[in-house]
């Protein structure tokens, strides 16, 4: 782990400092927030950073998150004063540190807030067949291309490869490409020179340099825009990036794992994915089975959800009922790992009860199939062996909800309720259909739920079934048009 150490605080911080390398973290120290934004600017990566108080800890993290850089910051300050502890959360941090530092609470607030973990929950045969092949590939540099439903693990499938690597000292960076405008993804990636765009005022290391030495996750690569997965193939084969605004080259030594929700032989034949492309990066497929096919795992994986989330909201920890154990296993998990959670968050705080009672935990129960629906092709039978040379399988459309019955003359149909069982708006319910336009409609839905997910493309995309880049085209026509469109 890469912790960044901001101000003096006495000497205390530099003690905090100590402590973290004694656990095995590397320390960079940097005398302010400005200095600390222009070292990670330049490269400096953090997984971590620790501030003091009297630094400006709400512009500082404002900084990170304009740059686009996601690094978690823990305020920290001598003595242990609530009004200060709780401005610094409220400005932005992950958690309060009183110094002089305390060594176990350091270790705590370290392992808490980055979650780092080399183990996974992984019982089942075809997670076990999978682990299997990822101890044999981990220890090389063979690019990695993991596929899988959303919401399946497989940034956490990832990590794990790193972890096991012989790059396992190195940086572990990721970046998603869906959730970054096409027009700055290849600054992300490869860095700019100052002045190479009008906001560029000064230099930026990318990924690829941040990753030096270490691995590279491009999340949901498939959504990369052509032209620059063209630039991105020539890097992962000569090794070397140009920055934008720049005339060198730089050479860069990075192992790449690349992760997809979608068919990329699909993509390929639509003209959406580059060939080429696709063939270096699948030199080694790993498909991630759905949480549906990993049964063994369902209970293992709530109850270190529900262990987590009691610890997180300061109540007691309980055990899963077997009546609530049976209604996790036998439930589709439409949203896989990530619903789980969710579920276990929420059942967590509902529970009454000395285990975790069935009612606590509130499933959505919709009419979910697990096949291709018709006219998408037939979906591709699990390998038994985790790993394969061509498309992964499709992710299991939803069913719609089957329409009600015609009500008998006279009587009106109950308006259908926004929002599901689960709590979560519904975007589909949009109220008096009859005489408006398609296009009205549609723009409804794409905005209630763009709203819901408080503005967050990637989240909204996956919602609404398409792709971030018709999301950004259909929300740039509505701007055009006058519309209001949410802040990222």
């Amino acid at each position: 782990m890469r912790l960044m150490i901001v101000g003096h605080l006495e000497g205390h911080i530099s003690e905090a400092g100590k402590i973290a390398l004694r656990r095995g973290a590397k320390v960079v120290h940097c005398e302010d927030t400005e200095e600390a934004i222009g070292a990670l600017r330049n490269g400096k990566g953090a997984d971590l950073a620790m501030v003091d108080v009297k630094q400006p800890i709400g512009a500082f993290i404002a900084n990170l998150e304009k740059e686009r850089i996601n690094v978690p910051v823990i305020a920290c300050g001598i003595g242990s004063d609530a009004a200060t502890a709780v401005k610094a959360i409220r400005d932005g941090a992950k958690e309060y540190v009183p110094l002089p530092p305390d060594a176990d609470m350091i270790a705590a607030v370290l392992e808490a807030v980055t979650e780092e973990s080399n183990t996974m929950i992984a019982g089942a045969p075809s997670m076990q067949a999978l682990l299997k092949i990822v101890e044999r590939i981990a220890p090389s540099d063979a690019t990695v291309l993991i596929r899988g439903e959303s919401g399946t693990g497989k940034e956490v499938m990832s990590n794990y490869i790193h972890k096991t690597s012989k790059r396992k000292d190195g940086p572990f960076i990721a970046i998603n490409c869906a959730a970054i405008p096409e027009n700055l993804l290849e600054s992300e990636l490869f860095g700019h020179e100052k002045g190479a765009f009008t906001g560029a005022a000064a230099r930026r290391i990318g990924k690829f340099e941040e990753a030096h030495g270490g691995t590279l996750l491009l999340d949901e690569v498939s959504e990369m825009h052509p032209q620059l997965q063209a630039k991105f193939l020539r890097a992962i084969q000569e090794k070397e990036i140009t920055r934008v605004g720049g005339s060198g080259n730089v050479k860069v030594d990075v192992r790449i794992v690349a992760t997809s929700n979608r068919n990329l032989e699909d993509s390929v034949q639509k003209g959406e994915f580059r060939e080429d492309l696709y063939f270096r990066l699948n030199v080694v497929a790993l498909d991630l089975p759905p949480l549906r096919e990993r049964k063994e795992d369902i209970v293992k994986l709530a109850q270190f959800f529900a262990d987590k989330f009691a610890e997180d909201n300061g109540v007691s920890k309980k055990r899963i009922s077997d009546d609530t154990a049976e209604k996790l296993i036998q439930y589709p998990w439409r949203g896989n790992i990530r619903e789980l959670e969710n579920t276990m968050c929420r059942g967590v705080l509902m529970s009454t009860q000395d285990e975790i009672e069935p009612e606590a935990v509130m499933l959505q129960d919709s009419g979910f199939t697990t096949g291709v629906g018709a006219g998408q092709g037939a979906s591709q039978a699990p390998n038994p062996n985790g790993v394969s040379s061509y498309g992964a399988e499709q992710p299991a459309p939803v069913t719609p909800p089957a329409a009600p019955e015609t009500a008998s003359q006279g009587e009106q149909p109950a308006a259908a309720s926004p929002y599901g069982e689960d709590g979560v708006k519904n975007p589909g319910a949009v109220s008096n259909l009859v005489g408006r336009k398609i296009s009205e409609v549609e723009r409804d839905m794409i905005l209630n739920t763009l709203d819901h997910c408080l503005g967050n493309r990637t989240h909204a995309a996956k919602i609404l079934g398409i792709s971030i880049r018709t999301l950004r085209n259909k929300l740039n026509q509505y701007r055009d048009d006058g519309v209001s469109i949410p802040a990222v």
